[in-house]
């Protein structure tokens, strides 16, 4: 089985797709599993990984409200003269996943519906889901009049009908498409293997005198600093104003040295570096990407706390390192990051400042507590590592496959299906999304037929 994965959520220098990505892959060469993965880019390459994978990276334009990224635009792959639809007809793919819900996703009908002209052949088409499209339209578009209503449609017309199955990171990722999978024609699956972390290098073990001497003197800090570590994309939807102001009231109030530590990068980081420099100069160090990934995981193990401020996180794999790293973890009480954190192995509370505050000071301040939920946590943190999540997804994508070529004794239990339910208003659902699916056929059968002639015109 060979399967190809396309998602616009690329960036190398930050974000848990690409880590996800870049696991799955060790996993299919290990496997001996033909894996390819379509990504955006600022030139196209072809990237070769180990004996079994590759990397498509495709030329696209930078997105419109996050520039650090790109997208790929449907117009990139309609044409038959598109290089997406040249990989396409070259890998021939069984299974097609696409982690995207803005403008890859309409490729997935296409192939469903055999409609690109350069693609002869029908692969399992399924949908990953790595964050909510509400997030995100709340983040970058605004709490607009009705904003939730047209999220909520779109999902159901525009998103969820489009895929054969559906996988997510999180039940919270995936609450979203419990709505859009009522009153459908046609049964589809949603599966939530959760994402992972990789502990082939984090671990408590790294943590020295020396080490952590070191991070000190980057601040010019005493032994007796307390060390908040922030790590992750510095951008809108993290919620970091939670974080900065948790810093600014620790500063004011608290006879003790607070030092913050950020590693990442965003297109927010210009505004946080400018804010904190006013505010609180001494007290944040901007680490920016770090890459190195042992680099890293000394400073997991080294730092005192882990603040992440998120509550709408879709997963969040940040947080989990630093359980690995058997770092104290005060997060939100909500969001992915509840998959795996909990009163038991962190401090999860309401994403406000009063309450971090309380939590941070009773993991500062109960050392038996601080031990016991450490351990926890390490425990936790075994049950997500990278080898084992990355093989429950190829295990999922082969099962997928094999039902589809009646070739499988059935698939696993899904999350949930879609159903289409026994009253008039799911009777009249269904009948509008079977007309929906035929018509979109109809646009998009009519749109190639008539480039088709416009083609034959240039060249008569």
């Amino acid at each position: 089985m060979k399967t190809l994965h396309l998602t616009n959520s690329w960036h190398e220098k930050s974000g848990g797709v690409a880590t996800f990505y870049r696991a799955l892959i060790t996993e299919a060469n290990r496997r001996r599993h033909i894996i390819r993965l379509v990504v955006p880019a600022a030139e196209s390459r072809v990237e070769e990984c180990g004996e079994f994978g590759r990397i498509y990276h495709l030329r696209a334009p930078r997105s419109l409200l996050n520039p650090s990224y790109r997208t790929i635009y449907p117009t990139q792959f309609l044409s038959s003269r598109s290089k997406l639809q040249e990989i396409l007809s070259a890998e021939r793919p069984d299974l097609v996943e696409i982690c995207d819900k803005y403008t890859l996703n309409y490729l997935g009908p296409l192939l469903r519906e055999r409609l690109l002209p350069a693609v002869d052949f029908r692969p399992v088409v399924v949908g990953l889901s790595c964050e909510r499209m509400d997030d995100n339209f709340g983040t970058y578009v605004g709490q607009a009049p009705l904003a939730k209503q047209f999220c909520s449609l779109y999902m159901k017309w525009l998103y969820f009908p489009f895929f054969d199955h559906h996988i997510g990171n999180s039940e919270y990722t995936v609450a979203e498409l419990r709505p859009a999978a009522q009153g459908l024609l046609l049964q589809r699956g949603t599966w939530i293997p959760h994402m992972g972390v990789d502990l082939d290098h984090l671990s408590p073990n790294r943590r020295s005198s020396a080490l952590r001497g070191r991070l000190l003197q980057k601040f010019g800090a005493s032994a007796e600093s307390v060390l908040l570590l922030y790590v992750g994309r510095l951008v809108p939807e993290k919620n970091l104003s939670l974080l900065f102001n948790l810093l600014l009231h620790l500063v004011r109030t608290d006879a003790r040295d607070f030092r913050l530590l950020v590693a990442g990068d965003g297109i927010e980081r210009k505004r946080w570096e400018t804010e904190t420099r006013q505010r609180v100069p001494a007290n944040v160090l901007f680490l920016g990407h770090i890459s190195d990934r042992n680099v890293l995981a000394d400073l997991y193990a080294n730092a005192d706390l882990f603040i992440h401020p998120n509550p709408r996180e879709p997963f969040g794999i940040a947080p989990l390192e630093a359980m690995a790293s058997g770092l104290p973890l005060i997060a939100p009480n909500s969001g992915g990051i509840t998959a795996y954190a909990n009163g038991e192995n962190a401090w999860v509370v309401d994403p406000t400042v009063v309450a971090f505050l309380a939590a941070l000071h009773e993991a500062l301040s109960n050392a038996p507590l601080r031990t016991a939920k450490i351990k926890a946590a390490l425990e936790t943190a075994r049950q997500f590592e990278w080898s084992r999540v990355a093989a429950s997804f190829m295990d999922l994508y082969g099962e997928l496959h094999g039902a589809a070529q009646n070739a499988s004794g059935g698939l696993p239990g899904p999350v949930f299906s879609s159903t289409p339910g026994a009253c008039p208003g799911s009777v009249l659902m269904r009948i509008a999304s079977a007309t929906a699916e035929r018509a979109f056929r109809l646009i998009s059968t009519h749109c190639f037929e008539s480039r088709l002639v416009a083609q034959r015109i240039e060249i008569d």
